[in-house]
């Protein structure tokens, strides 16, 4: 479903952010970018939905390249969840909501406010599914908690019905409860729809716990590709701390796991 090609990201300032980055991650699947700051897991991110041109390689959604004339088609079928939630403070939740439809209507009907009553329904029913109640709808966004602005995240990010979810940090600012009910909600929307889920994280123990896979990213390069079992202790301190393992993760057979295991 996503398809990262040899990908390489150089800095104006001669920054290597990416270096070869090959990566496969199937339709569906939930998994999870671990590693230090400054590995490249942002920048990884960024790529996918045209944020962020590689200086080289090509990144593939569903076959399609990413490129200038195919961006704004796959744009509509990518959807970010943010760090610090990206919310218009002043605009109300159902506004906030809506504006998950910019990448598919005229920026002139957006401005004005006229969305179809189909699309203002779909915007309940999913503030309704993250736990929001009619009663936000027209509460400013920026008077809501971080939980709940992240809630309103996780509705919009869901209006275009996308294929693909970058989460970039998506609990980072939010408690362990809060966090977890947060990812709740976006695997369950995910596989509600058979969403692929592309999902940052800083946490080890949420890493575990809600990934189908870890991929773990050090100075710009995978140096971990394995399933949450495989992500052990050991595992964790070569990836934070630089040390190597004994037992290098195997490759995996590809028509079997659907990826590979990086070696270290």
């Amino acid at each position: 479903m996503i398809q990262f090609d040899n990908i390489n990201k150089l800095w104006p300032d001669g920054t290597k952010a990416l270096s070869d980055i090959s990566l496969k991650i199937p339709r569906g699947q939930f998994c999870v970018i671990l590693g230090p700051s400054g590995a490249g897991k942002s920048t990884l991110l960024r790529a996918v939905n045209g944020l962020m041109t590689p200086t080289q390689g090509q990144v593939k959604i569903d076959g399609t390249t990413l490129s200038l004339s195919t961006q704004k088609q796959l744009r509509r079928r990518v959807a970010m969840i943010h760090q610090h939630f990206n919310l218009t403070s002043r605009l109300s939740v159902a506004s906030s909501v809506l504006s998950g439809l910019l990448p598919a209507v005229s920026t002139a009907r957006a401005l004005s406010g006229w969305f179809k009553s189909a699309h203002r329904r779909k915007a309940c029913e999913l503030l309704q599914r993250v736990g929001l109640t009619p009663t936000h709808l027209k509460r400013r966004a920026g008077d809501l908690s971080g939980g709940q602005q992240q809630r309103v995240g996780i509705a919009r990010a869901f209006m275009l019905d996308p294929e693909v979810v970058l989460a970039d940090e998506p609990v980072a600012s939010l408690d362990p409860k809060i966090s977890r009910d947060i990812l709740t909600l976006i695997r369950d929307a995910a596989k509600e729809h058979n969403t692929t889920v592309l999902c940052s994280l800083h946490q080890i123990d949420l890493a575990r716990e809600f990934g189908d896979r870890i991929v773990g990213m050090r100075d710009g390069r995978i140096v971990f590709d394995g399933t949450p079992e495989e992500f052990t202790d050991e595992r964790v301190q070569a990836l934070y701390h630089g040390a190597h393992w004994e037992d290098p993760p195997k490759k995996a057979e590809p028509e079997q796991s659907g990826f590979e295991l990086a070696h270290v």
